[in-house]
């Protein structure tokens, strides 16, 4: 009350002086908040940030701006504005433990955008589930997977986890193991396999990319051949598939069998 018992004991001009002084503050504080916008705006328009990322650094602008204007309007009515300053560390503290894990979430979500581990449209897997990204928000990460759910993964699970992105390059490597009876000889199977490789024109066959066919493991019943190829990445899974299918037809038609398990049984009398 003495604040304003001394407004009233002052001249006429300097007590509208004292009563306009906050709010041409605070109109100023206004202006200078569309204009810090606008420029943020500008600024924004030459970078490749994500939209949310962009809104989200404009809401913080605006607040912060906002919170000064209203700490100089205050001391220009001879406040004391350490309680109030006091008073908003309090409530912003009490307010970031109560929104912890949302709070978590949007600098995952941050990080995420800033980092580009992955972008919309990349197949990645995370957390146990593959599918391709359709959108990043600052809270989560949706993903469709091959079947056509959608997934909502928090962003500091998604943050924390190893990610796997299988759209990060242009080609990617088929691993096939398939097996054959011990009957038929080494280059028969191999030969075979190759032959379906060769007529594969999606299968790169480039230095540094050239298909491999070896012999990799002698089992029980059967010995292991390991098929590594490359290929563009839209075409992965029918390649993948196509190989399976076409290595059958070669082992048909080259007379090679697939084995299986089996025990011999010796009955004595």
């Amino acid at each position: 009350m003495d604040r304003f018992e001394k407004m009233f004991d002052m001249p006429v001009e300097k007590a509208l002086l004292f009563a306009v002084k906050p709010i041409l503050i605070l109109i100023v504080c206004k202006i200078v908040v569309g204009i810090v916008l606008k420029v943020l705006d500008k600024v924004f328009e030459k970078s490749k940030l994500d939209t949310g990322i962009k809104g989200f650094f404009k809401q913080i602008v605006r607040i912060a701006l906002y919170i000064i204007g209203i700490i100089m309007a205050a001391q220009s009515l001879e406040i004391d504005t350490s309680s109030l300053v006091t008073l908003l560390g309090v409530a912003s503290l009490a307010f970031s433990l109560s929104l912890q894990n949302i709070l978590t979430n949007v600098f995952s979500g941050i990080m995420l955008l800033i980092t580009k581990p992955f972008v919309t449209g990349d197949y990645i897997e995370v957390s146990g589930i593959s599918g391709t990204v359709t959108a990043i928000s600052l809270m989560r990460t949706r993903i469709r997977t091959a079947d056509n759910k959608v997934e909502l993964i928090p962003n500091s699970d998604v943050a924390s986890q190893r990610i796997s992105n299988y759209s990060g390059e242009t080609r990617r490597r088929v691993d096939i193991t398939v097996s054959a009876d011990y009957k038929a000889s080494t280059k028969e199977v191999i030969s075979a396999i190759q032959g379906v490789i060769d007529n594969d024109e999606r299968v790169v066959k480039e230095e540094g990319y050239m298909p491999t066919v070896r012999l990799s493991k002698f089992n029980a019943d059967d010995i292991s051949y390991v098929v590594k190829v490359w290929c563009e990445n839209g075409v992965y899974w029918d390649v993948y598939y196509d190989l399976l299918e076409n290595i059958r037809e070669a082992y048909a038609k080259n007379g090679i069998e697939f084995s299986y398990p089996h025990r011999v049984v010796h009955i004595e009398k």
